[in-house]
């Protein structure tokens, strides 16, 4: 199918809701449902268990993600997922109504994890496809800032709307249903507009049978772990985002948690207000800020900067941590302030991460499949630091475990400091397999 055109709408008609709707499932799967069993008064051990170990879905991506690029296009793909993360949503919902409404929960949260992922592969793979370089640079930080939309989306819509339930006399289990109903109605909506506005991606030449396919999915492997410092580039990957998957899950519990138990102490609806407004702004401020660096300095002199950035800021939590008391809350305006400064240098560091894999490991004849594998490597890191954090934090206590954090932190700065880069100036993309794409208005 080489040599087919598109006509693609305006990045900004769909690279802002493509990524919000990337960040709406992985905020409900990760952060709100994590609130939720806090407040319905599960434990952070099995808050963090359940939360955690659905990350390995986001990290097995390589089994599925070369499959995806040969039947049907990335858009279907994308919109199914949609309109099946919309359903599984509803069907948490429903399933808050039911005496075992945590095993229940637990298992649909593996689908909408799975679905999530394969959400991701093809929005991504659309991202790479229909943009040059120049352009992917150039919107990288509205990609991140609509993604963290998805997350304001949750941890404060969702969140206020079942702290305002609850306060007006609707029992805990059912304010929660309503609540997590509206955001599974949300992401259908979503599924309809990008019916209309989304591109369809690059379309690959379609396999004619059962062993071109298994030789291309082969192919796929053994291309990627040719390109040229690939070792080097995964160790980076694997390892930028170690001090943050201690944070994921804890550090909302944390806020959440009552001062006798060394947490913030925060009301749900404050919690909301911090995670979903401030945290959510600063983190889309952080973002943009994040791509703009990177497009004035380049990513190779930016890379050690980002790195800095992503993890000096948990230094605040270590000072909160120690700051409060079990009879004395802090101010609420340093709790904010900490917590966005943070906030900030995460999301200003993060684009880093991302650009890396897309400009440096995913160029290439498999373009989407391997910023897959890359993705799942950084994803996989998550899975047993998500899945312990809970354990370490309830063993050391928040003022050791967040300087456990940090220290944690120190490999992914020096992987930035000596991350290889084998493509440092743009090169013409490889068509072999793929249809030329021409930008052009809607």
């Amino acid at each position: 199918m080489s040599g087919i055109k598109q006509r693609i709408a305006h990045p900004a008609l769909w690279v802002p809701t493509s990524y919000l709707s990337e960040g709406i499932p992985f905020a409900m799967a990760i952060w709100v449902t994590g609130t939720m069993f806090s407040n319905l008064g599960h434990s952070d051990s099995e808050t963090a268990l359940v939360t955690g170990s659905i990350g390995i879905a986001w990290s097995l991506k390589p089994f599925w993600a070369a499959f995806l690029d040969m039947f049907r296009t990335k858009k279907f793909f994308v919109l199914t997922m949609e309109l099946l993360m919309a359903g599984l949503l509803v069907a948490i919902a429903s399933a808050l109504r039911l005496p075992n409404y945590f095993t229940v929960i637990a298992g649909i949260l593996w689908v909408l994890a799975f679905s999530s992922a394969t959400q991701d592969i093809c929005v991504d793979g659309i991202y790479i496809t229909a943009l040059d370089k120049p352009r992917q640079a150039a919107w990288m930080g509205m990609q991140s800032a609509f993604w963290n939309a998805g997350r304001f989306f949750g941890t404060w819509a969702i969140v206020s709307v079942a702290a305002l339930l609850i306060d007006r006399g609707h029992e805990k289990r059912e304010a929660w249903s309503y609540a997590i109903a509206a955001s599974g109605i949300t992401l259908a909506a979503l599924a309809v507009y990008h019916y209309f506005m989304l591109p369809t991606g690059s379309v690959a030449r379609r396999p004619k049978d059962a062993a071109e396919v298994v030789g291309t999915f082969l192919d796929s492997v053994r291309a990627f772990f040719q390109k040229k410092a690939i070792w080097g580039m995964l160790i980076f990957v694997f390892l930028y985002r170690a001090g943050e998957g201690f944070l994921l899950v804890e550090a909302p519990l944390f806020i959440q948690a009552p001062l006798a138990k060394g947490g913030l102490g925060l009301s749900l609806a404050n919690k909301a207000f911090l995670d979903g407004t401030i945290g959510t702004v600063v983190s889309i401020v952080g973002g943009l800020l994040g791509g703009l660096f990177v497009s004035r300095v380049g990513l190779r002199r930016a890379l050690l900067v980002l790195a800095l950035s992503m993890n000096v800021p948990h230094i605040c939590y270590i000072i909160l941590s120690h700051s409060v008391t079990p009879t004395t809350a802090l101010p609420m305006w340093s709790i904010y302030l900490l917590v966005s400064v943070e906030k900030l240098g995460y999301n200003f560091g993060f684009v880093g991460n991302m650009l890396y894999m897309m400009q440096q490991i995913a160029p290439g004849k498999y373009k989407m499949t391997h910023y897959a594998f890359a993705t799942s490597l950084m994803n996989l890191v998550l899975v047993p630091t998500q899945s312990i954090s809970g354990h370490l934090a309830d063993w050391m206590g928040y003022k050791h475990f967040f300087i456990f954090v940090l220290i944690a932190s120190i490999p992914s700065v020096i992987a930035a400091w000596k991350a290889p880069f084998p493509n440092p100036k743009d090169v013409e993309e490889e068509q072999e397999g793929e249809a030329a794409v021409q930008v052009v208005p809607a």
